[in-house]
């Protein structure tokens, strides 16, 4: 018998380990931040007591969800027990609009439950020139709410619980100011991701990133909405290659569309 209940911190550290095996290349320190943003939104299907399947719906505000590591273990995939813990997880968001980065092979079945396409999300990756920069600091805890409200006017969503814990600096994640602009990097189970960057001109995305190559390595991701022309453009001019495509899709009203330079702070919350 299939039960669907609410996932614990130690499972999520394991739905990580699952998204790890798919490729998705999850960070070191996400598991804390992540479930820190919505304990209640993170959901398993078990056989007994064995999670086998597993999605995230978490409540960003009282209009704002976003749906993430839909994942179910090979040896459970095709019986319907996704689709149900699907529908069961949808239930947490109420009314919110909900987004979500969705694989090729998946957007289908999204658009099916009423998702509408809004754009394509494309994962850079590549090598970057490791350069500190002396105007560039760490954030401080006086930096969070101003790095939210920042994030937010980017993004067109507020994410608050969710990125205070993200923007709190870890052993494996830092979050980097300069005078015109941020960035987020953090370790990886393979090199580092960037995100969010949001920036006023390519030159500071530019020295974020390099800066962010000198403290976590040169190898690096970073996942650009296709409305960020200007990021889009500058990861081509460093010589990052786009790796990885997802459809950014929502249920509900759509969000305003990133400025020019803008990355997204995770595929798995938005």
């Amino acid at each position: 018998m299939i039960e669907f209940r609410t996932a614990t911190l130690p499972e999520l550290e394991t739905i990580l380990d699952w998204a790890a095996h798919e490729g998705w290349n999850p960070g070191l320190d996400d598991a804390a931040a992540f479930h820190a943003a919505d304990p209640s939104g993170f959901f398993v299907a078990c056989e007994g007591d064995t999670p086998v399947a597993a999605i995230s719906v978490v409540n960003h505000s009282d209009s704002f969800a976003f749906l993430g590591l839909y994942i179910a273990l090979s040896s459970h995939r095709g019986k319907g027990i996704g689709f149900g813990l699907w529908q069961h997880a949808l239930a947490h968001a109420g009314g919110r609009t909900i987004g979500l980065d969705g694989v090729p092979e998946q957007q289908a079945n999204y658009a099916a439950s009423g998702f509408e396409w809004a754009g394509t999300t494309v994962r850079f990756s590549g090598r970057v020139t490791a350069e500190a920069e002396p105007e560039i600091r760490l954030a401080t805890e006086a930096d969070l709410t101003d790095l939210v409200t920042r994030e937010a006017a980017a993004s067109g969503t507020r994410k608050e619980t969710y990125l205070h814990a993200w923007f709190r600096n870890t052993a494996n994640r830092m979050t980097l100011i300069h005078p015109d602009g941020f960035a987020t990097v953090r370790a990886c189970r393979e090199g580092a991701k960037i995100g969010p960057l949001v920036a006023s001109d390519t030159e500071a995305a530019r020295q974020l990133l390099r800066h962010a190559a000198s403290l976590c390595g040169e190898a690096i991701m970073i996942d650009v909405p296709e409305s960020a022309v200007g990021l889009t453009r500058l990861c081509e001019d460093m010589a990052l290659e786009p790796v990885f495509r997802t459809a950014r899709m929502y249920l509900g009203k759509q969000p305003k569309a990133a400025p020019d330079i803008f990355a997204v702070a995770t595929l798995e919350l938005g």
